[in-house]
């Protein structure tokens, strides 16, 4: 049996950031939210408990899968759409390694769904940092599957009239067990999220609102301005009632089906009909309403939405392996060569 998780935070390896930081130039736009991930994960990394040398870095293609190149670790810069499958495979090869997946919400959700919705499917122990600036960026400004109906683009210059994916509930209708979200101007609030992540066992999605400074500036500014985020965020934090807003007056009850926003001390509303967020319940209905919220009707959902346990693939694969191993008669390849029906010629 593997152990719950490769991740030891209680290990101390005396690693740092500069540990993790590459010597290569970093060719994203200045102003890109991309500077501001990779900071956070070269914070993260030294504080997991995991040797420099077992960390692994995949990408697909897209500006957030020029990653691996800035990061001093092993990686992978992968073909379209497909990091998925080569972090499966890496994973799987070698169940000891820290296997990080950097993806776009083009290079994820669109070349890449297939891939994506089924390792999240099977639980794979992979870390995934889904960069969601709702446009191909490195292709010059064409629509994505998150891009907002009606948004006029290089390939859609009427306005597109595709219904976006909302990635978390892509990824709960996948199966997943573990999908949190962050933006990309507070590195704490990313650092904190990419952590949970990090110990979690399985595959773990964590969306970043990410802004494209060049093709879609100020996509997600509703929930990041200064003067409206307090307004439109929801930090949530397990066991805590979900309130928000700059006096923590604005809370989220659940009435009957449906989520609703109610102001604390209006209309009968007391704190204690506010809801209280459970991330690691198995049943996804609330995880999914949670994922959903967007600006102006609610507050977007941040922090850890669902972590729930569950058996990682490999744990599976490899009780699998160590039972068919104990009883098999076959105990090497000769015995293989010489099972069955045999001549001599």
């Amino acid at each position: 049996m593997m152990s719950d998780s490769i991740v030891n935070t209680e290990e101390k390896l005396e690693l740092t950031k500069e540990d993790f930081v590459s010597d290569q130039m970093v060719k994203w736009c200045p102003g890109c939210g991309d500077h501001a991930i990779l900071s956070s994960v070269e914070k993260v990394f030294p504080k997991l408990g995991v040797r420099k040398e077992d960390f692994v870095v995949v990408s697909g293609i897209g500006c957030s899968s020029r990653f691996p190149y800035y990061m001093n670790t092993y990686g992978i810069h992968g073909i379209h759409g497909r990091a998925a499958a080569i972090a499966t495979g890496v994973k799987l090869s070698n169940p000891k390694l820290c296997v990080w997946m950097i993806t776009g919400d083009g290079d994820c959700m669109a070349i890449g769904g297939n891939h994506f919705i089924h390792m999240v499917r099977r639980n794979i122990d992979l870390n995934i940092l889904l960069f969601n600036n709702k446009i191909y960026g490195l292709t010059k400004g064409q629509y994505s599957p998150t891009t907002p109906r009606g948004t006029r683009t290089k390939s859609s210059p009427q306005g597109t009239f595709e219904q976006p994916f909302y990635a978390g509930e892509l990824v709960i209708g996948a199966q997943g067990n573990f999908f949190a979200r962050a933006v990309d101007n507070n590195p704490k609030m990313m650092v904190e999220v990419m952590f949970e992540a990090a110990k979690h066992t399985g595959a773990s999605v964590v969306e970043i609102l990410q802004n494209c400074v060049i093709f879609n500036n100020r996509i997600h500014d509703m929930i990041t301005n200064r003067e409206t985020k307090h307004d439109n965020q929801l930090m949530l934090r397990h066991g805590k009632p979900m309130i928000f807003g700059k006096n923590k007056e604005k809370g989220i009850v659940l009435e009957g089906t449906q989520l609703k926003v109610v102001k604390i001390g209006e209309n009968g509303y007391g704190p204690d009909d506010i809801l209280v967020h459970d991330q690691s319940n198995p049943d996804p209905g609330i995880h999914v309403m949670l994922s959903r919220m967007k600006p102006p009707d609610f507050p977007a959902a941040m922090g850890v939405i669902r972590s729930v346990k569950a058996k990682s693939y490999e744990q599976e694969m490899t009780d699998l392996i160590e039972h068919s191993k104990k009883d098999s008669k076959i105990k090497s390849t000769q015995d293989l060569l010489q099972s069955g029906n045999t001549w001599t010629i």
